[in-house]
């Protein structure tokens, strides 16, 4: 069994990278708001997916107001769909196991 990737351990990175997968980009306030993040940890689970390559960010201006949006990068979300696959494997075995029983 594959193994599960330790940067979704924490559930504001795994909220964040959840909530991405959903869309192609997504801005930073509006995930804080829907995902239930502040937004210091949002910035922290953000700076760890970006360092890792799992996350896009760009910023820039919508009129005055500074705007920073958020995506997946392919690595990202390849990453992130593994991690289910193994989730659900584990699942599948207690499953499996729960039935020999």
């Amino acid at each position: 069994m594959a193994e599960l990737n330790e940067l979704f351990a924490s559930l504001p990175r795994l909220k964040l990278v959840a909530f991405l997968d959903g869309c192609s980009e997504a801005e930073f306030l509006v995930i804080a708001d829907l995902c239930e993040l502040n937004k210091s940890t949002l910035s922290k689970a953000m700076t760890v997916l970006e360092t890792a390559g799992y996350l896009e960010v760009t910023k820039g201006y919508v009129g005055r107001k500074p705007k920073t949006w958020l995506a997946l990068t392919r690595e990202g979300r390849t990453a992130y769909h593994a991690h289910l696959a193994t989730l659900t494997a584990l699942t599948r075995k207690a499953g499996e196991n729960a039935s020999e029983a």
